[in-house]
């Protein structure tokens, strides 16, 4: 071969490089993509602003409705479409002054939190004998006499998951304990904070009274204290108590959804709906429950959004109120029901790395959950089973036949912070973070392009 005639191939190889680069990244566009996440900025950087330019957002309180102001502006910003505030009235309660002290056998102050919808002490305190139960089901079981006029103090021993799968059966005590200690007559319960640290913090969270009950003042005592409490209880002496809990009822206020979408081209393959919570308690600031949710979800479908246009719409939805009864997802579920939405997937589990995925796949989409567990798999990412559940916001959509995806996170500390003045943006590891983004990148790639029909589900049958 001559060399004019090497010199006219090696010019027509150097022109098809180019086309030859494309053609490789259109073979693996979600490996591409995928990649390229591991380097993202955008989920730190989301959750930055929040915690830092809006911090704590108590649903239905001005601080809520400045986090809507900043999140439509960031939201339109990013070069979504359709982004808007869809309103809706909730019940609004607030925390108020918080102060326990021991008045005997051994006089000392303890630290603690009010519960949700905890109902007030008199302004000058409450001082009544403490009753101690070491389990719901020995609250449960104490006739009303032994409990009548006390303050109840009911404690577990809750340990740490990867899964968290502890939280459904010891959160049973946050959740149900002070109804039944209301049924009972006592004057007010203080529970050991349903989390799994030693810090002096006291972890929040939402109760709801039952039907008929009375409520009364309820709180959760920081992890030391209660232990502290239990120490006491065991001298065997009369333990004295002095609460005082000032919450209030404000009355009907207004909370919003942030909607946000990458439209589809085929708006007959439905809707992939993700998102997290907007709203948080408010003694942190929310990093972890959930700026860093929404932080991921939004990076991994500005992505896909900077990719091209998807087949199915990705909605991204930053709900409210859900910290303190899931309004934003029954608000949401009321407003869309006559969509149809092809899969649905949240995150509300922190920032640590995502180290499994669980599908809720009807048989004929087998073929992308195996699509989407091989895009996973160089992530660490392990394949799970065909029960997820979703999270409290998108759970009304998908109801029991919906298609779920869950990215699990790890959760090994994440009851650590929750509901906790710990709950900051220092706890949000920012690899671990991009690692997570990388995931819902690649699970949204392989979702939202494939043009099976991933539910409605068959309900597994229950023995």
């Amino acid at each position: 071969m001559n060399i004019l005639k090497l010199a006219s191939r090696a010019t027509m190889i150097a022109a098809l490089v180019p086309t030859i680069a494309l053609a490789a990244q259109r073979s693996h566009p979600v490996e591409t993509l995928r990649d390229a996440a591991l380097n993202d900025d955008l989920a730190w950087e989301i959750s930055e602003g929040l915690t830092t330019e809006v911090g704590q957002r108590m649903a239905g309180t001005e601080a809520e409705a400045r986090a809507r102001t900043w999140a439509v502006a960031r939201l339109k910003a990013l070069g979504f479409a359709n982004v808007r505030i869809e309103p809706f009235d909730m019940p609004v309660w607030v925390r108020g002054a918080e102060t326990a002290e021991i008045i005997a056998p051994f006089p000392q102050k303890l630290v603690l939190a009010a519960l949700g919808n905890s109902a007030a002490t008199p302004a000058s305190g409450l001082t009544a004998e403490v009753i101690g139960f070491a389990s719901l089901d020995a609250l449960i079981a104490a006739p009303a006499e032994q409990v009548r006029g006390r303050i109840v103090f009911l404690t577990h021993r809750m340990g740490p998951t990867q899964d968290g799968s502890s939280y459904r059966p010891f959160g049973a005590v946050r959740q149900l304990g002070p109804s039944e200690a209301a049924r009972k007559g006592a004057a007010a319960i203080v529970i050991r904070s349903v989390g799994t640290d030693h810090h002096r913090g006291a972890h929040s969270g939402a109760q709801s009274w039952a039907t008929g009950v009375t409520p009364i003042p309820a709180a959760a005592l920081s992890v030391p204290d209660a232990e502290q409490l239990e120490r006491i209880l065991k001298r065997g002496k009369p333990v004295s108590m002095r609460l005082v809990l000032t919450p209030r009822q404000t009355g009907l206020r207004q909370s919003g959804n942030v909607v946000a979408e990458v439209p589809g081209r085929d708006a007959k393959a439905g809707i992939i709906l993700i998102g997290g919570h907007l709203d948080s308690w408010d003694q942190g600031t929310g990093a972890i429950d959930d700026a860093a949710g929404i932080a991921i979800t939004a990076a991994a479908a500005k992505r896909i959004l900077d990719a091209g246009r998807p087949l199915r719409t990705i909605r991204l939805v930053w709900f409210g109120a859900e910290e303190v009864g899931a309004f934003g997802g029954i608000a949401y579920q009321a407003r869309h029901a006559a969509e149809k939405h092809a899969l649905v997937a949240e995150s509300d589990f922190g920032a640590d790395r995502v180290w499994r995925f669980d599908t809720r796949f009807a048989d004929a989409a087998s073929p992308t959950a195996k699509a989407i567990a091989s895009a996973l798999l160089p992530l660490g990412i392990a394949r799970g089973g065909n029960e997820a559940r979703g999270g409290s916001d998108v759970g009304p959509v998908a109801g029991t036949r919906g298609a779920i995806v869950d990215l699990r996170q790890d959760g090994t500390r994440y009851f650590d912070v929750h509901h906790t003045p710990d709950d900051t943006l220092d706890k949000i590891d920012p690899a671990q973070l991009r690692q997570n983004v990388a995931a819902w990148t690649a699970m949204l790639a392989v979702a939202a392009n494939s043009a099976e029909e991933f539910g409605p589900v068959t309900p597994p049958a229950r023995p």
